[in-house]
């Protein structure tokens, strides 16, 4: 071993990173190639050696994998920060202490219960094929039973689901058994080599500051040893119990309380993107008595989700819909839904004038705010609660304002934070008073049988509503564009820098810190009039509350035409970049001014973006080019610089033979994985004004 690591600390020397970090990826390397436990990664370990893969055994190794705003999440392999049965078992491990802490011998007999979603790990370029190799095939079902060895082991009982199920009923189960907590295991809409486990409390919500440092602290300090028990043996002793059906009838019906209208004249098309949500929103809105197609390319569960453009399964994005789409046109549709692999998320398009319109998590939140509140508004008499984290749109806002609906409208990003408001509301006995909570990530939640968000509420309620309207001529689309006039135009944008590894995090934080310390005082012809930076609003209470209140929100002054302009900034909690929210608010209008006004906001949103992000690529030192800003969005920066440096490699393709062409290609591409022509061309079109497979003659 000691040539091994001598080669490690050669290598690592290399890598252009903090020393700190180096030392600290050196150090539980070296763990992992000398300890008994670990003896079954060692062969994949010493290849990655061999190989010289330097910066991803140092992204694999210099920390454990952190608890972020949805728990702890990230891509699967081997070592401290990469997903596999060690980080998920010592997690176990840590929750089982915490969870014996809190609540005693209640915690073994009430117990947990664990869910999982499609997730599975194929394998990476890193690893060798001709290897044993630990996390090959690790399905979120493998890395259930390993933390149910676990907490048996401690004398906690599991529930466990019998197959695939989304985490809001993972939310909904852990009230509906009275546990003491849960886990589900998923990455969410993370990309298909991530997985990952998110931990539930009590209520059925996500820990929050200062309970979340308390397992943290359980979890990477008070751990000395992972004690195990077989699975099989514990589920013939009863410590391990199945569930299924009778949970699942059980949300249903829950879930189904939250309708609001008869109305089912519309025909939908759904996908669950391959993920779980056949198991939810398929059966509430079947329930219901929706017509609902699923679209077949998509609808079967796989982690590969092999049918999803850049195989990224995330609402948000709305290349996800370029496959269901096209069987929504098949069947003339009126609506298509979609929902990311674990359901907790759903997105729309909808059928406007002959056109397919997508809308954005804050457009969706909008129009379901008005909804609810429009027909709940009489009977409650003032007394209405709406939630929302500070990055969804301010319209909400607008909308409660107006409507005499209290809104409770700061909280931290995460939707853990939505469900510790609905706590406060049950105990004090305001639960019936509570409409809907949102956050501008496309998720929502209605009705109090959860304390997660949950596609299932704003899926029955944009089609019921898109019922209703239907029935009048009109769309989804006119009723949001109604509200904009009565309450005023709000354009927001979500833009992001990716920086994966310890590089990377490194320098993500110094954006968050330079932008803190010496803030610039205008972004391009934008003056800033006050920043607003959450670390000194809100007092701390504990070190894991300082990454959820790590924001900066820069309030420009409003220009001619808009009431308010504002610029948050975040690192994100699960996954490696910074993220940018841009809001621009207008004053109410006449309709007939719409499109003006949405050109007029547009515009101020691209330059605001533009001028932003080269402020935190100076900071970093990297000069962007403007065409940078036509990639796809999601793509890491290395990705984007490098797609700059060979974009002359593929100019050149034109002097190979035609038949050699598209070979060529894709080897120039690869590093940009899946759909890789689409996530570049817009760049490419810019300068040589035609895409680059017309350009090629491909």
């Amino acid at each position: 071993m000691d040539r091994y690591l001598e080669l490690v600390k050669q290598g690592f020397e290399t890598v252009k990173i903090n020393a700190k970090y180096r030392q600290s990826a050196y150090d539980n390397l070296a763990q992992w190639l000398e300890k008994p436990e670990f003896a079954g990664y060692v062969p994949q370990i010493k290849h990655l050696i061999d190989s010289k893969h330097w910066d991803y055994l140092l992204d694999s190794f210099y920390q454990v994998v952190p608890f972020g705003t949805g728990g702890r999440r990230g891509e699967v392999g081997i070592g401290p920060n990469r997903i596999n049965h060690w980080t998920i078992q010592s997690s176990a491990q840590g929750h089982s202490q915490f969870l014996l802490k809190q609540y005693g011998n209640d915690a073994k007999s009430r117990g947990v219960v664990l869910a999982w979603d499609v997730r599975c790990f194929y394998g990476n370029k890193y690893f060798s094929t001709d290897l044993p190799n630990p996390v090959m095939n690790l399905t979120g079902d493998k890395l259930a039973r390993a933390a149910a060895e676990v907490y048996t082991a401690n004398g906690i009982k599991v529930y466990i689901f019998d197959g695939v199920r989304t985490t809001p009923e993972l939310s909904f189960a852990v009230r509906f058994l009275h546990t003491v907590g849960g886990d589900v295991f998923s990455a969410s809409h993370n990309p298909p080599s991530h997985n990952g486990k998110k931990v539930y409390d009590e209520t059925g919500g996500q820990l929050v500051p200062p309970n979340d440092e308390a397992l943290v602290k359980c979890v990477t300090e008070e751990v000395q040893e992972i004690l195990t028990a077989p699975y099989e043996e514990m589920l013939k002793k009863g410590l391990v119990e199945v569930v299924g059906k009778a949970v699942d009838d059980a949300y249903v019906a829950a879930a189904s309380q939250v309708s609001l209208s008869t109305a089912r004249g519309i025909k939908i098309a759904f996908t669950p993107m391959h993920g779980c949500a056949s198991t939810s929103v398929l059966k509430v809105l079947t329930h219901l008595g929706f017509d609902i197609h699923v679209d077949p390319m998509t609808g079967n569960p796989s982690g590969k989700f092999e049918h999803v453009t850049f195989n990224i399964p995330n609402p948000e994005v709305l290349q996800s819909f370029d496959v269901p789409l096209k069987y929504a046109k098949e069947i003339n549709a009126d609506i298509l839904l979609n929902t990311d692999p674990d359901a907790d998320r759903v997105g729309i398009m909808i059928k406007h004038h002959g056109e397919w319109v997508f809308i954005n998590g804050n457009e969706i939140a909008s129009i379901l705010t008005e909804y609810v509140v429009s027909k709940k508004k009489s009977s409650l008499k003032g007394q209405g609660v709406v939630i929302k984290t500070m990055v969804t749109t301010d319209l909400i806002r607008e909308i409660c304002k107006l409507n005499d609906v209290r809104l409770i409208g700061d909280l931290l990003v995460g939707f853990k934070y939505v469900g510790v408001e609905m706590n406060k509301l049950e105990a004090t006995g305001q639960m019936d008073n509570f409409l809907f909570g949102c956050e501008e990530s496309h998720g929502y939640i209605a009705g109090g049988y959860v304390r997660e968000k949950d596609a299932c509420p704003a899926a029955i309620w944009l089609s019921e509503l898109a019922s209703e309207l239907k029935a009048d001529g009109r769309t989804l689309v006119d009723y949001l564009e109604s509200l904009y006039a009565k309450y005023g135009y709000f354009g927001n944008y979500l833009s992001e820098i990716r920086m994966p590894g310890a590089e990377g995090k490194a320098m993500i934080d110094k954006i968050q810190d330079t932008m803190r310390s010496t803030p610039p005082r205008a972004f391009g012809s934008y003056v800033i009039d006050h920043l607003e930076d959450c670390l000194q609003r809100m007092p701390l209470v504990s070190e894991t509350d300082k990454s959820s209140k790590n924001v900066l929100v820069f309030h420009l002054v409003p220009t001619e035409g808009t009431t308010s302009i504002k610029v948050t900034l975040r690192p994100s909690g699960t996954e490696p970049k910074t993220k940018m929210y841009i809001e621009v608010g207008s004053k109410p209008f006449d309709l007939k001014q719409m499109a003006q006004i949405k050109e007029d906001v547009s515009k101020i949103i691209k330059e605001i973006e533009k001028a932003f992000m080269k402020a935190c690529y100076k900071i970093i030192g990297v000069d962007f080019p403007d065409r940078g800003f036509l990639l796809f969005w999601q793509l890491p920066l290395q990705e984007k610089m490098r797609y700059f440096e060979i974009e002359s490699d593929i100019v050149a393709l034109k002097d190979v033979e035609q038949s050699e062409r598209k070979a060529k290609l894709e080897s120039i591409l690869s590093f940009l994985g899946t759909d890789p022509i689409m996530k570049v061309d817009e760049a490419f079109k810019n300068k040589y004004t035609v895409g680059i497979a017309e350009y090629l003659g491909l």
